[in-house]
């Protein structure tokens, strides 16, 4: 079942909730994901955003940092900003590509709701208030990409990605591999065991099992911008080539469900 909203803006004064964290007995109520590999230029100001925004929600959480093998001074300042920050837990790894990464991640969060976004602030922390106000009838609420630039491969690859879970799953999500997810930890444990350990791109796969697995979906346009630094780490022939891993990839998952019924 899916829900597509149109909303604006989600900040509001909300009690801060340092002293609920610091009390802490057990998981948090929020885990939230983030690979990271090479944004040095801009990963402080995004981290800082990220714990400022959780806490002025009054959200109890974890920021789960995963600094994939980044050739620049991503891990340093990282740890840097850990020292101060008991929320940000930062995890320092050989290169494994984005989707192994989110993977672990998922796997390592104790979150009742696991949220996962990229480092690269294209889908900022301002508008998170707007999946987490709805979290109550949902299972998996996405932020779909509004003014979406995107170069004509990439928008050719969304397209196909779209179109194959659609095909094999059914159409619960538009946009299958939206970098801005909020999941129910119980539906997470559910998919996470039919997602390949290395799956290329483990978000699209999770958006064709909710469907599978009917979960309760919602889409909220979040408005999605360029990137300011750094550099897109799969370019030209690459892309195609990992497009078609991941295509092989979903293809596989969706028969083995389909022998599981």
């Amino acid at each position: 079942m899916r829900d597509v909203a149109t909303v604006s803006s989600a900040r509001a004064t909300l009690p801060a909730a340092a002293d609920r964290r610091r009390r802490r007995v057990g998981p948090p109520e929020l885990s939230v994901v983030m690979p990271v590999y090479n944004e040095g230029a801009v990963i402080a100001e995004v981290i800082e955003t990220w714990l400022d925004e959780l806490a002025r929600l009054g959200v109890d959480f974890e920021l789960l940092a995963y600094d994939d093998g980044s050739r620049d001074d991503t891990g340093k300042i990282l740890t840097g900003l850990s020292v101060h920050r008991p929320d940000l837990v930062v995890t320092s790894q050989a290169n494994a590509g984005h989707g192994p990464t989110i993977l672990r991640g998922y796997r390592e969060a104790r979150g009742e709701w696991v949220f996962q976004v990229d480092s690269d602030d294209e889908m900022s922390a301002e508008h998170f208030g707007l999946l987490w106000a709805q979290r109550g009838d949902h299972d998996l609420i996405l932020g779909r990409r509004q003014h979406r630039d995107a170069p004509l491969a990439r928008r050719i690859i969304t397209a196909a990605s779209r179109l194959t879970v659609w095909v094999l799953f059914g159409r619960a999500v538009t946009d299958v591999n939206a970098p801005y997810r909020l999941i129910r930890r119980a539906a997470l444990v559910s998919i996470l065991s039919r997602i390949p350990a290395d799956a290329f791109a483990p978000n699209v796969i999770m958006s064709g099992l909710a469907c599978r697995d009917r979960l309760r979906v919602r889409e909220v346009w979040v408005p999605h911008r360029g990137r300011r630094a750094g550099v897109v780490s799969i370019v030209k022939w690459r892309l195609w080539k990992a497009a078609a891993r991941a295509f092989g990839q979903t293809v596989m998952v969706a028969l083995r469900a389909r022998r599981s019924k």
